[in-house]
């Protein structure tokens, strides 16, 4: 999360709500679309094979096009491959780009 953790705070501009969202996305207060979504991101991680058309409807019931969805899985996917080859060779973010706010 350290690489990411830059764009999240881009986006929610709250160090509390930054740090929930990376403990449990779940528990966080997120809207509707965003939790399913990263549902969806979670699934398409951890048990591919398991999507199915109910994942791809329950996206497109809170909210999401077609091509909303076709940018998550090339998104979930990449990241997931370009994190296997990273930790496959070895490397490890840099500690530093853990955000730290000014004290």
């Amino acid at each position: 999360m350290e690489s990411h953790e830059a764009d999240l705070r881009s986006e929610v501009h709250d160090d509390d709500r930054v740090r929930s969202i990376q403990k449990d996305f779940r528990s966080a207060g997120l809207d509707l679309a965003t939790r399913a979504l990263l549902e969806y991101a979670v699934k398409l991680t951890r048990s591919p094979n398991e999507v199915d058309r109910a994942d791809i409807d329950g996206l497109r019931a809170v909210g999401f096009a077609d091509e909303d969805i076709l940018d998550a899985v090339q998104l979930v996917g990449y990241f997931n491959y370009s994190n296997r080859v990273m930790d496959g060779v070895g490397v490890h973010p840099d500690p530093g780009m853990r955000y730290r706010p000014n004290p």
